[in-house]
């Protein structure tokens, strides 16, 4: 059995280059570094659970040999799901703004609720409801974060956005570095 170890700028090309469901990092990386996929065949595959991170254990065949392959994943993490060409494609700064908070809602939603304690000086930025928002100033402009039961205010100023996407990247346990590079993908 074979142990690989990426940093998550690796992971996260590997699956950016993901061209159909279900298709393994195994089948990615053959595509890329254009090997025959034909002489690795699938024969098991077992997900497992260590700690934070998630290991898939893959047992291939190759000229009758069976080799045993062990990817190791990341813990969840918003860089595995946000994808650039959709970021792209959000209409303006709100659209952007609601996709990236969407796929962190995705990626951490046990965690999520920790944007509820994201506040301003004056006014809530996050809700569990519309009217919630609505009753906490004027202007809110609330839309609901896609796929959640959340609510952000989105009439504030794009820096203002911004500082509210690198407070709910802290608060749900990135670095201050990943925080401030999601930020700039506003």
């Amino acid at each position: 059995m074979k142990n690989i170890e990426i940093d998550d700028e690796l992971y996260q090309y590997i699956a950016s280059n993901t061209q159909s469901i279900g298709e393994s990092a195994s089948q990615i990386l053959r595509r890329l570094l254009n090997l025959d996929p034909a002489k690795a065949t699938v024969k098991k595959l077992e997900p497992h659970t260590v700690g934070l991170e998630k290991e898939t254990k893959v047992v291939e065949e190759v000229k009758e040999k069976p080799v045993v392959t062990s990817v190791s994943k990341p813990a969840a993490s918003v860089f595995n799901v946000l994808n650039k060409e959709e970021l792209a494609m959000q209409k303006g700064v709100v659209g952007r703004f609601l996709f990236i908070l969407s796929a962190f809602y995705r990626t951490h939603k046990g965690a999520f609720k920790s944007v509820l304690d994201i506040k301003g000086r004056d006014r809530i930025y996050f809700a569990m409801s519309k009217e919630e928002l609505l009753e906490s100033g004027s202007s809110m402009n609330p839309k609901q974060i896609e796929g959640s039961e959340f609510w952000v205010m989105t009439n504030s100023n794009t820096t203002r956005k911004k500082m509210m996407l690198h407070e709910v990247a802290l608060s749900l346990g990135y670095s201050e570095d990943q925080a401030e590079k999601i930020r700039d993908y506003l």
